[in-house]
């Protein structure tokens, strides 16, 4: 099953009632933040990064005989380890779990046979409320494709098993792939690594990125980022979400 536009934004309704009306329909809904994430990067990247990897997951679950559309993003999240930083811009974990859960909501009511919230903004509290916002809901409505989830994080990079992937190799070769143009490349190449693993400071009990040492707000190796490396990347995230959509709807 071939896929012109996996996109719901660049549907009109009569379109997209016809697709709903005619067989089961998942919506994968990416979630990010807006939050620094070095000189280098944008600040919407958690985005970037979500919706690559929902485009991506659309096509792998066509082949699959599963039609899969892109909603549009959810773009704000909890993003207090970024204070202090301009461009980050946080909501309460209260607001994201209403939120979130009306946007689900939402999708289910205009009939999408399952929901997959696509969430690669790994602040703990954010992934938490992400999954809060599920509550209630079963497996087959509702799912969370997550990087944070143990057997996912598994797949990926030793970078990002570190904990040291805030806008490191891991997270800037994936925008380099997914849309290199917002990559500031003659600032990339020179930034030195940054061996900090947020996930050992936040055990430690840190809780935002001066004092874990981010003082230009990124984390890892950015130097080292290539495309080819963002693409192996984004096949492994596309390979989350199908995974997950998949048990759920089995």
């Amino acid at each position: 099953m071939a896929l012109d536009n996996v996109f719901v934004a660049r549907m009109t309704t009569d379109e997209l009632d016809a697709a709903i009306k005619n067989r089961p329909v998942v919506i994968l809904l990416p979630v990010g933040a807006i939050e620094p994430h070095g000189p280098h990067l944008p600040l919407e990247t958690d985005l970037v990064i979500s919706r690559a990897a929902c485009e991506r997951a659309a096509h792998a679950l066509a082949a699959r005989d599963v039609l899969a559309l892109v909603a549009p993003d959810v773009a704000y999240g909890v993003t207090e380890f970024a204070n202090g930083f301009t461009g980050a811009v946080s909501v309460s974990r209260g607001s994201l779990v209403a939120y979130l859960r009306a946007v689900v909501d939402g999708w289910l009511g205009n009939g999408a046979a399952h929901v997959c919230v696509v969430n690669n903004h790994l602040e703990p509290a954010h992934d938490t409320a992400v999954r809060e916002s599920m509550a209630g809901l079963t497996m087959r409505q509702a799912s969370v494709a997550s990087p944070l989830t143990r057997r996912w994080a598994r797949t990926l990079s030793d970078e990002f098993k570190r904990g040291a992937c805030h806008a490191g190799e891991y997270e800037t070769s994936i925008v380099q792939a997914a849309d290199a143009a917002s990559v500031r490349e003659d600032i990339r190449r020179r930034l030195p690594e940054v061996d900090v693993s947020l996930s050992d400071a936040i055990a430690r009990g840190v809780e935002d990125f001066r004092s874990m040492g981010l003082s230009k707000s990124y984390a890892g190796a950015p130097a080292r980022a290539t495309a080819a490396h963002g693409e192996e990347m984004l096949d492994r995230l596309a390979e989350m979400i199908v995974g997950e959509v998949t048990e759920a709807m089995a």
